[in-house]
């Protein structure tokens, strides 16, 4: 492996790493991953990589992950530069420049999807990513009016399991119920309204699509009338609702372990 090591922390080739923040895409699709755990699991899922910056005891520690990268540049930072560049103090040793992989089309996603509408929280998508990767969820559609998967702390707290699942990116929630409708997927619909089915009691189909909605304002009205079946958790008297990543949590494993 050839490593550059870093002499000025302000080198045009790591203002990637100074300027990423939230939210802040580049028009190249990149993204930026910090942490051991974060970095070393994208790595093992072969996502594209643009360059790392590390201290040498991450190379050193983690020297067979790095073997097979192909045009990536290595570069070897203190801790102390790694926090001067971002601006902060840190408790990890690695960052990654990387790519986001390639969308898959609504034809080509898994027989079981989280889909989810207009969630605002980044730390929820990110959450809900990771449960859905544990629970052996195979794809998550995302609107392009909310946070994306691939931002940093989505990344940060989806452990960077996000990589596991096969992603899309709608951007109208109507035509998008349509086509999966039309793809042979029952649309359930998380949400409390009268006469919705209770979780314990929904027979789940092979190929469904499990939709959640805003953390504060749920579902429209508009877009349950597109849905197959409105699926509620049964609550005790006096509490509203769970959060909106415990209870997609909640009901994928129930939908997972009792389809045919």
């Amino acid at each position: 492996m050839n490593f550059t090591h870093i002499d000025d922390i302000n080198a045009p080739e790591l203002t990637i790493y100074h300027q990423f923040r939230e939210h802040a895409f580049k028009a190249d699709g990149s993204f930026v991953a910090d942490s051991p755990k974060v970095v070393n699991l994208l790595l093992e899922e072969n996502i594209k990589v643009s360059s790392i910056l590390a201290t040498k005891e991450y190379y050193d520690t983690h020297a067979s992950l790095l073997e097979n990268l192909d045009n990536a540049t290595l570069y070897v930072a203190t801790k102390e530069q790694m926090q001067n560049i971002v601006g902060h103090k840190i408790h990890h040793n690695v960052m990654m420049h990387g790519f986001r992989p390639e969308e898959t089309s609504l034809d080509n996603l898994g027989d079981n999807i989280l889909m989810l509408d207009e969630i605002s929280s980044t730390q929820n998508i990110g959450s809900i990513a990771r449960s859905a990767a544990a629970i052996g969820i195979d794809s998550y559609l995302l609107p392009s009016y909310g946070p994306h998967p691939y931002s940093r702390r989505a990344l940060r707290v989806s452990m960077g399991h996000i990589a596991m699942l096969k992603t899309h990116i709608y951007t109208d929630i109507k035509e998008t119920i349509k086509t999966l409708k039309n793809n042979g997927y029952r649309i359930y619909a998380a949400e409390v309204t009268e006469d919705s089915t209770p979780l314990a009691s929904v027979k789940v189909v092979e190929k469904w699509v499990l939709l959640m909605g805003h953390e504060g304002s749920g579902l429209s009205q508009e877009v349950l009338e597109l849905c197959d079946e409105v699926v509620t958790i049964e609550m005790m008297e006096g509490v509203k609702s769970f959060n909106v990543g415990v209870a997609a949590s909640i009901m994928m494993y129930q939908f997972k372990h009792n389809q045919p």
